[in-house]
């Protein structure tokens, strides 16, 4: 079932590069927002984000915030999407944020994501409230004008309503198993 803005996220307990489990409940506990982002290795337009999201990460971190990757590609059809690769991903890339196995691709079906990069912000009491882009310009950070999950996050740590509380993600499809 896919949660819908305003409902509660799903809950997860997925394994990290870092080689621990990370659990939804503990980043609620710990932080007063976490931004989720369904992410892969092998789209071109997560690599193209890759470095506003790090920037995003470096932003907010002293704020109550933090990111979180999500990769739920069915590995059987994109090899590059593994859990090894995963690894060398965030090392080759340097990325300052978590990144997680989705094998069962349940957290992705439960935000209801449907490409990479796919932003979800969660408030502290683990409501959603923003899914979509990252920002308005997934070929050129610098053209960027509208800069939705900033926007979110900000006014998410100010105590404010979120003023665009969803876009239209742009992206690879998430790569879904086989049935």
């Amino acid at each position: 079932m896919t949660t819908s803005m305003g409902g509660y996220a799903p809950d997860f307990e997925l394994p990290g590069v870092d080689g621990t489990v990370h659990h939804l409940a503990r980043y609620l506990e710990a932080f007063k927002a976490v931004g989720v982002i369904i992410m892969c290795n092998h789209c071109p337009y997560v690599k193209l984000y890759l470095d506003r999201l790090k920037q995003i990460q470096t932003e907010f971190a002293g704020q109550g915030f933090t990111l979180v990757g999500i990769n739920s590609n069915d590995d059987r059809q994109f090899p590059e999407d593994g859990f090894e690769q995963m690894k060398s991903f965030a090392s080759e890339h340097q990325l300052n944020f978590p990144y997680l196995r989705d094998v069962t691709q349940e957290v992705a079906r439960g935000f209801g994501a449907d490409c990479t990069p796919h932003a979800f912000l969660i408030d502290r009491s683990g409501m959603l409230c923003y899914g979509g882009a990252i920002d308005d310009q997934p070929q050129d950070g610098d053209a960027v004008q509208q800069s939705y999950l900033r926007q979110a996050i900000l006014q998410q740590l100010a105590g404010q309503p979120i003023q665009t509380a969803a876009t239209r993600a742009v992206g690879c499809s998430v790569k879904w198993r086989a049935s």
